[in-house]
């Protein structure tokens, strides 16, 4: 089956604010129980070999939804010694007001993620290219209409990360189709119309490898969820350590 991208309900402008604060609190139900969490810390425990001590190591988390993969990150890191600072940018309003009030509940991390209201896709004009040490980006490139969007937005991300980057995302299969229809059964309609679009414009092993190699990611890594159906694309440039 091929992809195929249909526009998601909470994407809209016009989204209803209490449908939308909906549906992140089941992204975040996914994140934290089908592979979101595993994804970030698949790429962290690899990139996290290399990272100072004596000082911040940054992450620039794009479409962050509720923030709960930042904090998540930055608890990840702070037990292992490291400090970790999170820029969680997202371009819907609606997003950033539930993800401040998501970091409300988290004292010990929220001073550690600051909030940022840009388009993915004017991220190299706000910062500037190789402004963070790495970069991640979770189920939002299923989002991109087109091959060439998908690319544009993969080079985009290996040019704003100087020693990493991320990308985790949905598989699509005959399997993750039915497991979402199950997995959704009760839900308001747009947890139900999105999460069964977000698998239709998932990507195979095949295309997220072949679309990241040609959009320059430097010999990306690919890692895989059976029963979540989620993979974690990620390049470790530990070099980049040692010019700094």
């Amino acid at each position: 089956m091929d992809r195929r991208v249909t526009p998601e309900l909470m994407d809209r402008p016009d989204a209803d604010p209490a449908e939308l604060r909906r549906s992140l609190g089941y992204i975040r139900w996914v994140n934290r129980r089908l592979g979101g969490r595993w994804a970030v810390r698949t790429a962290l425990s690899a990139w996290s070999k290399s990272w100072p001590k004596d000082r911040p190591v940054t992450l620039l988390d794009i479409a962050t939804g509720s923030a709960d993969l930042p904090v998540y990150a930055v608890r990840w890191a702070r037990v292992r010694g490291f400090d970790l600072r999170v820029t969680a940018v997202d371009n819907h309003p609606v997003t950033l007001e539930a993800a401040r009030e998501h970091l409300a509940g988290f004292e010990d991390e929220r001073d550690a993620i600051e909030l940022v209201e840009c388009d993915a896709f004017g991220l190299v004009d706000r910062f500037g290219a190789e402004s963070f040490d790495h970069v991640h980006a979770g189920l939002f490139l299923h989002h991109l209409p087109s091959e060439l969007r998908v690319m544009t937005m993969l080079r985009m991300i290996e040019r704003l990360g100087r020693a990493g980057t991320a990308w985790n995302d949905l598989v699509r299969s005959k399997l993750a189709h039915r497991a979402i229809r199950v997995l959704t059964v009760g839900k308001p309609e747009m947890v139900r119309h999105d999460a069964r679009v977000s698998v239709e414009g998932a990507f195979t092993r095949r295309e997220a490898i072949s679309v990241a190699v040609r959009s320059d990611w430097n010999k990306p890594v690919y890692r895989f969820h059976p029963i979540a159906q989620r993979f974690v694309l990620y390049t470790d440039l530990p070099i980049a350590w040692r010019r700094s």
